[in-house]
């Protein structure tokens, strides 16, 4: 892709930022990461006015609304509305503008609530999803169902990936919106510094996930967007499952935090388990993630603390 003009929306963001810098790592010189002070992707004149200013050949649209639960409980309507509304028109006037690639990022939470672990590409519509992300996990399906009507129709090569929950360096650390491994990050290094003796978790602490570190997430992009036109979604992620409660007692080891975790049984757990098959992404187009979960959190740790050390000074 070195010689394509390469717009990705949400470039700015968590994910985005390491997806720019690993396309220019392989050589990409024409990258376009639109600001919503300048394109307001929910409003069709702005969607316009962006593919006419900057005339890409490739798409990649990771913008979204994202949020933890509590975010997604407070506000499902936004969330399923706004991801709505970016997704059909920055495909839309991909469509339009004869773009060559259109590379849509969906979201493990679109599978339903209880299917069969390790998740299949297969399973996705073999129920409802789990109640507090449904909305938003609907709303990033709908970029499927219109990649593969667009290619039926049209012929618009689009393809959808579903990446894991993500971590690294550049998360929200937002109390309000953060996703549980910078938010047990932060409050776990708040205790430390405020001397506390216990950290409040949200749920059981029996609900698993998997976590996919954001670089290696990055690659796996890039790869699909130089490697994979087939019609069909390809699960993204690293292959393992750990449960919250196994997951906080790491990082309040590697916070210094030792006081006590308790679990807060009124909050959600949301999806009671969440691990997927990577078989296709490996077949596809050659991925395997290869950041150890470890090394992975502790570099999350280690960015965090600076980030906080330089706020403070």
């Amino acid at each position: 892709m070195t010689d394509q003009r390469i717009l990705v929306t949400g470039g700015a963001g968590f994910l985005g930022r390491h997806l720019v810098a690993e396309l220019k790592r392989r050589g990409a010189t024409q990258v376009f990461t639109p600001r919503k002070a300048d394109y307001d992707l929910t409003r069709e004149p702005d969607v316009r006015r962006m593919y006419e200013a900057l005339r890409p050949q490739v798409v990649m649209h990771l913008a979204a609304v994202v949020g933890g639960i509590g975010a997604n409980r407070e506000s499902p309507g936004r969330f399923f509305y706004e991801n709505v509304m970016m997704g059909a028109m920055v495909m839309e006037y991909a469509r339009l503008a004869s773009v060559g690639k259109f590379v849509g990022i969906g979201t493990i939470c679109a599978y339903p609530k209880l299917a069969p672990v390790p998740f299949l590409e297969r399973d996705l519509w073999n129920g409802y999803p789990e109640e507090t992300n449904a909305p938003y996990g609907i709303a990033k399906k709908m970029l499927l169902v219109q990649g593969q009507a667009y290619r039926s129709q049209y012929g618009f090569h689009a393809i959808h990936l579903l990446p894991v929950n993500l971590y690294g360096p550049h998360d929200n650390f937002d109390p309000a919106s953060s996703h549980v491994i910078p938010a047990l990050i932060r409050k776990c290094l708040e205790a430390v510094d405020a001397g506390a003796d216990e950290v409040v978790c949200w749920g059981t602490g029996n609900a698993t996930r998997e976590f996919l570190y954001v670089e290696d997430c990055a690659s796996a992009i890039a790869d699909a967007a130089e490697r994979y036109d087939g019609p069909e979604p390809v699960n993204i992620g690293a292959g393992f499952e750990i449960s919250i409660r196994d997951l906080a007692e790491l990082i309040a080891e590697f916070t210094g935090f030792h006081g006590r975790l308790t679990f807060d049984r009124t909050k959600p757990d949301g999806q009671p388990r969440r691990s997927l098959d990577v078989t296709r992404a490996r077949t596809a187009f050659g991925f395997a993630a290869s950041t150890d979960f470890r090394a992975g959190l502790a570099r999350t740790i280690e960015w965090y603390r600076a980030v906080r050390s330089a706020a403070h000074a």
